[in-house]
């Protein structure tokens, strides 16, 4: 019998499986097909956090010259004026090699013993001390804790409903080009800048070019919604995507990739009460303001899987180490972070295209540890208090009106994060 059953073979079950099984815990894996399966998402991230983590190595590209747009009527570096709005982050923000990544949990792993199994796991019965999954190839597999990692439709993890949840949509190209889509050697975060819209677009959710110069010629270039509820369909992001590049003379020449991201932002965390503890997006580990989520993985994999091994030494079985577990993953802290995401997106989505265009423009004239500990959730509380207050300073007043106006179901988020999230 295992002492952990990892149900999953994305980045967030690779990650606590190896973090576990590096524990000298034994630890199982089930996935319905093989974990070194390629991965088709691109994974970014600003490469500080893995730098910090000395996993600076399994980035593919790194870039210094980090922008976004803004425009019209923005400033960039020391508040000096330009027309674009054009910011400079002035921070590297790096590409996973999405092979080298998996490699490294999937070896890591296996150097600690991790076992896989394969099957689809459509049951788990639980007794005093022991889960049992049930796949629907007929295996039982009993362990004594379950940690679903499937994703952000969880195969066990149950959370309750409290609305409409709110997607991050966006379409991508990864291809070759009748001329260079952004400055060469750049990576732009967020370019805003409305001038190849209509009228009537300007009044359509807004959207944004997430972009870089992947080098040899080739670029990505993503059209993203933000979050809405209910999502931007993907046709409408592909339209998006080629009208803004025709209205820079650029068209597309040579499709290598084309990338569909579509995941939940701003559900409600799943109740720490159930025997089955979450991980990844089965967990809520997606950042409802940002929808970051792999540096989370890496930063809280060794808290998940400490707090099982001390539970597990502690003699904890059954309910005792489902309910440690939860707690070692969402601390008090991160669940009032956690509210307080939910209710800023909330605001954010109601903001049309020129409100939110000004709200982040301001929110990047923070000081760098603010809003970098804001997209990554490492503030603490009264940081991102702090954080905020200085943001509804800065902001204009079209942001501050947005800001306090309490609409729709913001009150009762509101009151929730109050009540401690």
């Amino acid at each position: 019998m295992r002492d952990v059953l990892v149900i999953g073979a994305g980045p967030a079950a690779l990650a606590i499986a190896a973090e576990l099984a590096t524990r000298g815990l034994a630890v199982g894996a089930l996935a319905p097909a093989d974990p070194a399966a390629p991965w088709s998402n691109t994974y970014g991230i600003w490469a500080e956090e893995v730098d910090a983590l000395g996993l600076g190595s399994l980035l593919s590209h790194r870039w210094t010259d980090t922008v976004s747009y803004f425009g019209p009527g923005g400033s960039g570096v020391g508040g000096e004026p330009s027309e674009d709005g054009l910011i400079h982050h002035e921070r590297p923000y790096g590409l996973f090699d999405k092979r080298a990544l998996q490699s490294h949990w999937l070896e890591r792993g296996a150097r600690a013993g991790l076992q896989w199994h394969q099957g689809r796991a459509i049951d788990v019965r639980h007794d005093e001390e022991v889960s049992t999954v049930r796949t629907a190839e007929g295996e039982e597999i009993p362990a004594l804790l379950v940690v679903d990692a499937s994703g952000h439709e969880p195969v066990f993890v149950r959370r309750r409903s409290d609305g409409p949840v709110a997607g991050q949509a966006a379409y991508g190209i990864v291809g070759r080009f009748s001329a260079d889509p952004i400055a060469p050697g750049r990576f732009v975060f967020m370019d805003y800048r409305p001038d190849h819209l209509t009228e009537a677009q300007r009044r359509e959710p807004p959207t944004f070019l997430y972009a870089m110069d992947l080098g040899e010629g080739i670029h990505f270039c993503e059209e993203t919604s933000l979050a809405l509820a209910p999502a931007v369909p993907f046709p409408t992001l592909r339209a998006r995507l080629l009208q803004r590049l025709a209205h820079r003379g650029v068209a597309v020449r040579e499709v290598l990739h084309e990338e569909y991201c579509l995941f939940p932002m701003n559900p409600p965390l799943p109740d720490p009460r159930q025997r089955v503890v979450g991980f990844g997006g089965a967990g809520g580990m997606v950042h409802p303001a940002s929808g970051y989520m792999v540096g989370g993985l890496l930063r809280r994999a060794p808290d998940l899987a400490g707090a099982i091994g001390n539970g597990l030494e502690r003699g904890l079985r059954g309910q005792g180490l489902a309910e440690a577990a939860w707690a070692g993953l969402w601390s008090g802290e991160l669940r009032w972070n956690h509210a307080f995401f939910r209710f800023g997106l909330e605001k954010l989505m109601r903001f049309d295209e020129a409100r939110l265009r000004h709200h982040f423009h301001t929110f990047f004239q923070l000081p760098t540890p603010q809003w970098t500990g804001f997209l990554t959730n490492t503030l603490a509380p009264r940081e991102l208090l702090l954080a905020m207050a200085r943001l509804y300073g800065l902001a204009p007043w079209d942001v501050r009106w947005g800001l306090m106006a309490l609409q729709g179901r913001e009150g009762a988020l509101l009151g929730r994060m109050v009540g401690g999230g």
